[in-house]
């Protein structure tokens, strides 16, 4: 039975990463700031804390050590590692440390260049200590109900009735869904070819920005009216709300006609990575609850 440090188990992707490695019949404990109620699950033990504030005791010994959380905290923790016999580490990242590392805005910039030295601070600290590491960037994830990108839309949609929608942002968009994400930190665990490398994960379908707001929409079976936007209106409102949050909100709407997607090719070759198609109606069931 190998036992699995899972940090982040509660949210988007452990939902599912969690019930996939209990039916290992792995031993997993999941560190969360939250922690859930009581589980009649004896392989499963539930950790109080976080990579920021500290985390309660863990075990002396494990195996695999998974972060779904912030992959900069997760370094530094990784440095004193306080557990024993790891030989298996995989994290998830951000597609934002390649798409925003030529921003015109400076906080994104620097966001950009902190994931890709996080990614690097972790793959020289596990190869110097005989680790295999695996370092996962996703692109827009969903599903799960911890989505903070498109479930506010649905929400929005789903209390007014109205889905405002920018004209002319025809950018591509690679929604992958937690599940998927999941299924991919399972698959890396005993993917030996993974190890060392980073891999790009994006879902199964490729939308313009605007037709994944219309698909979400059309997921909708209560009356929404779709609302067609300039986008000079949407960079005039993001200006009203401030300098700085209208700057940092420019740089995103000027990437609306900018493809944001992933080659997963390499992922699926070497591990079978195989998302699903975009799955609008995830999101509004998540929205609704």
């Amino acid at each position: 039975m190998s036992t699995f440090i899972i940090f982040g188990a509660t949210g988007a992707t452990g939902r599912f990463l969690v019930p996939r490695l209990l039916e290992r019949d792995a031993r997993v404990y999941g560190v969360s700031r939250a922690l859930p109620a009581p589980t009649a699950r004896p392989q499963l033990t539930w950790v109080r804390g976080d990579l920021f504030g500290g985390v309660d005791t863990l075990p002396s010994t494990a195996e695999v050590v998974v972060s779904l959380g912030p992959l900069d905290a997760f370094a530094a923790w990784f440095d004193g590692l306080p557990v024993a016999g790891v030989h298996r580490v995989i994290a998830l990242s951000s597609m934002s440390a390649q798409t925003k590392s030529a921003s015109p805005d400076v906080a994104e910039r620097a966001l950009s260049e902190s994931l890709r030295n996080a990614e690097q601070r972790l793959l020289c600290a596990t190869a110097a200590r005989g680790i295999a590491c695996t370092v996962l960037r996703p692109t827009l994830i969903y599903g799960g109900g911890a989505d903070r990108s498109l479930m506010p839309i649905a929400r929005f949609a789903l209390r007014w009735r109205v889905l405002p929608f920018p004209l002319g942002a025809s950018g591509l968009r690679q929604p992958v869904h937690a599940a998927d994400l999941a299924c991919a930190v399972d698959a890396v665990v005993d993917c030996a070819v993974a190890r060392g490398k980073t891999y790009a994960l994006g879902g199964g379908e490729r939308l313009r920005f605007d037709h994944m707001l219309l698909r979400l929409r059309a997921a909708i079976p209560e009356f929404v009216l779709p609302l067609p936007v300039p986008r000079t209106i949407i960079r005039a409102a993001l200006q009203i709300r401030g300098a700085r949050a209208g700057a940092i909100s420019a740089a995103a709407a000027g990437r609306l006609r900018e493809d944001l997607v992933a080659d997963t090719a390499e992922a699926t070759t070497d591990f079978g990575f195989a998302p699903r198609a975009f799955k609008a109606e995830d999101v509004v069931a998540a929205a609704r609850s």
